[in-house]
């Protein structure tokens, strides 16, 4: 099996199980979220929860690395965390901080977040280069649908960011009195009552929630002969309608999540870009069985497009991209949320289309349920996913073209809930290899 970036990967995984954003951006998930209070029937009431852990890791690109990770959640506010790490080796070093879901004073609907990352990587690969040269005639983009998988940059370099952002649930549905949904527990399964999921009115079921997220970005690749570097300081108005009956884990209900995001070239920015999207998912339950606790499909469609990203010619007919998001933030398609069974950021281009369908086992039995010493993992039940995904990117958005050549891939997934926290260890196939992903949440 091929296991792509799993250098980058592991410190993903470390980072998140410990509550902090990682090098790696998550941008393909929604922006905003449904603020909540997890309540288990396992666990004392405000139980606060806290983490000092030590890492190790060893890869080919990276070698010998070594960090330290913590966190603090719930205890100056109920729903803040607050979470940081260090990681160094022969060439890659890293930390980073952030503070997620503090409710501002005075107020029941306003929470800021805010998390940074400064890095440094060996052989950091990028899917692109369209935007700094002319692509011959008769050659792909790299990173478009008829591109290779070898069409890339690869150098060792930095990898920084750091964003902000300020969510407001709306007074109506769910959070009509207060701006978090409380949820009871037992045995990783929801005994309160649902959020949302039996009829789609905002007014009356599920959350809402508005975002204004700041986002900045700086990455460079250092070349033998050469330095290429590229920043982005972008914002982003989003709103989310979540209709589930449990945010956290869905088994029934929806949620729709529209965002416009737009840089303006402020400050040392590169280009001026605008990016809109769509993510939309549904959730069907067919209740419990002999060894299963829950059955759920989960169904999700999701759709980007760039009005700014336009292509220049030379003389000889040659293409270069211009205005366009960067490959990792717009219409972009791989990685671990989606198409799982490519490379990270293997697609993008001015347009794109996904699909996916998740059949979501969770298991009745729990082989650590009775183990003392695994107790402090608060692991509730683990699930066992399949899933299929199709999508790709285009240079228009016509059905058409959307909708033809797609890429496909289908894998199998490992899931738990531990301390209210889903974390997931996904195997994809596609035809271009088999990647192995290990990610906190679902990826919809």
């Amino acid at each position: 099996m091929k296991v792509i970036d799993m250098d980058i990967r592991l410190v993903c995984c470390i980072s998140l199980c410990l509550g902090i954003m990682t090098p790696v951006s998550v941008l393909a998930a929604p922006a905003a979220n449904v603020k909540t209070s997890i309540d288990r029937a396992e666990t004392p009431d405000n139980v606060k929860e806290k983490l000092l852990l030590p890492y190790f890791f060893n890869s080919d690109s990276m070698g010998l690395n070594i960090g330290l990770g913590g966190m603090l959640s719930g205890y100056f506010q109920d729903q803040m965390t607050i979470g940081g790490t260090v990681f160094g080796g022969d060439v890659s070093r890293g930390a980073g901080l952030g503070v997620w879901n503090f409710k501002l004073p005075k107020t029941e609907r306003f929470f800021l977040s805010t998390y940074g990352f400064l890095g440094y990587y060996p052989d950091q690969r990028a899917y692109a280069g369209a935007g700094r040269e002319f692509i011959p005639a008769g050659t792909p983009l790299p990173g478009s649908n008829d591109s290779t998988n070898l069409q890339f940059l690869e150098a060792d370099g930095s990898s920084n960011w750091f964003d902000i952002k300020l969510e407001y649930a709306l007074p109506i549905g769910a959070t009509k009195d207060k701006g978090m949904v409380e949820y009871k527990l037992e045995n990783g399964l929801l005994i309160s009552e649902p959020s949302g999921g039996d009829s789609w009115n905002p007014l009356e079921s599920g959350a809402t929630v508005v975002v204004l997220r700041q986002f900045n970005r700086y990455q460079s690749f250092e070349f033998a002969d050469d330095e290429l570097d590229g920043t982005i300081h972008a914002i982003e108005l989003g709103i989310l309608y979540d209709n589930t009956d449990f945010s956290v884990n869905p088994s029934t209900g929806s949620s729709q999540y529209f965002s416009v995001s737009h840089d303006a070239a402020w400050l040392d920015s590169d280009n001026e870009w605008t990016f809109m999207n769509l993510d939309m998912s549904k959730y069907f339950s067919f209740g419990e069985s002999e060894y299963a606790s829950q059955r759920i499909l989960a169904l999700n469609f999701w759709t980007g497009y760039s009005p700014s990203w336009e292509l220049e010619y030379d003389d000889q007919g040659g293409r270069q991209v211009t205005n366009n998001a960067p490959y990792n933030e717009g219409a972009t398609l791989g990685g671990f949320y989606r198409m799982r069974g490519f490379d990270q950021n293997r697609f993008h281009d001015k347009a794109a289309i996904y699909t996916s369908a998740e059949y979501r086992y969770t298991l009745k039995y729990n082989p650590i349920e009775d183990i003392n010493w695994l107790k402090f993992l608060r692991l509730d039940w683990f699930q066992v996913v399949g899933f299929v995904e199709a999508g790709r990117v285009a240079p228009e958005y016509t059905a058409s073209t959307l909708l033809s050549d797609l890429k496909v891939d289908y894998g199998l997934s490992l899931r738990a809930l531990t301390a209210g926290i889903v974390i997931r260890f996904d195997i994809a196939h596609s035809d271009e290899a088999t990647n192995g992903w290990v990610m906190v949440d679902h990826p919809f």
